[in-house]
């Protein structure tokens, strides 16, 4: 009877901790099936937000890889930089600055001028400043690479390609966009990246041979923003300079109908004068009917 009791007891005590264990073991083990699945939901997340990162990132440097879509890329950035400093009026996009020719820049700015002063034309037709943006990006990306491993020699090859650029689309903006006196005796090069206008730079005697064979100013971004806001300042100075032309102008004319309104006051004074007088001889006349 006591081993069939202690059995009962043993199998009731068993009973009850393999619920309580069941019960425990289902609730811990939910509980961290729960934190996992939240964990593995902000992994998949994240993920999702890295794939759609890498699809940006892929398409920026398929835009950046295409040569067109580099060109694009420079010529978004200097329409920008024209959009801070000018007015709509003094600048265009895709201008023919040689009559003719077919051959239009990307952006050229319209220099204010005066008749008989060398700017502008007589017949009113405006002398443009052409300005075109490159973005030699292979030759660059070359460049960085070779300064990365270190190789001396293919970072004076990809130097050298680098230059040749630059020399070729200066010649090539000289042929194709300056031809005063429609245009100025010279153009920019604009080039889009602080960092490859610095390359250009150190480049030995690059810039003055640019502007000496083809009349071509290398220009980056800080560089054509300061050039710009000098023009602007000009084309301000100019304005006021022609304000007070037109000004002088007036104070001419009224010079002019000043004088001949002293005339007629002369005239008027003349004519008064002689009323006065007549006046006079009326009196002189009615003073001697008075007295007959």
């Amino acid at each position: 009877h006591l081993q069939q009791g202690n059995e009962a007891k043993l199998e009731q005590m068993r009973a009850t901790v393999d619920e309580k264990l069941h019960a425990t073991l289902e609730q811990r083990l939910g509980e961290s099936f729960k934190q996992v699945a939240e964990r593995l939901e902000q992994v998949h997340k994240g993920l999702g937000e890295m794939q759609t990162l890498a699809r940006d990132v892929g398409a920026l440097n398929r835009v950046l890889t295409n040569v067109k879509s580099r060109g694009i890329y420079g010529e978004v950035q200097l329409a920008g930089l024209l959009e801070q400093v000018f007015t709509p009026e003094q600048y265009a996009a895709n201008v023919e600055t040689v009559p003719g020719s077919g051959a239009r820049v990307e952006f050229a700015i319209r220099l204010p001028g005066r008749r008989g002063t060398g700017l502008g034309h007589a017949d009113g037709a405006p002398l443009w400043l052409p300005i075109d943006a490159k973005f030699p990006r292979d030759d660059y990306e070359r460049l960085l690479d070779a300064q990365e491993r270190a190789d001396v020699a293919a970072v004076d090859a990809a130097g050298k390609a680098i230059e040749l650029q630059f020399r070729l689309e200066a010649r090539t903006i000289r042929q194709k966009y300056i031809a005063a006196p429609h245009t100025t005796d010279f153009a920019i090069l604009f080039v889009p990246t602080e960092s490859l206008y610095a390359e250009a730079l150190r480049r030995p005697g690059l810039m003055e041979a640019l502007q000496r064979e083809h009349k071509v100013t290398l220009a980056g971004p800080t560089t054509l923003l300061a050039t710009l806001t000098s023009l602007q300042m000009g084309f301000r100075t100019l304005a006021l300079e022609q304000r007070s032309a037109e000004v002088w102008e007036v104070l001419g004319a009224v010079k002019t109908e000043f004088g001949k309104f002293g005339d007629v006051l002369a005239k008027t004074k003349k004519k008064l004068d002689e009323a006065s007088k007549t006046i006079e001889s009326a009196e002189v006349r009615t003073r001697a009917m008075a007295r007959q």
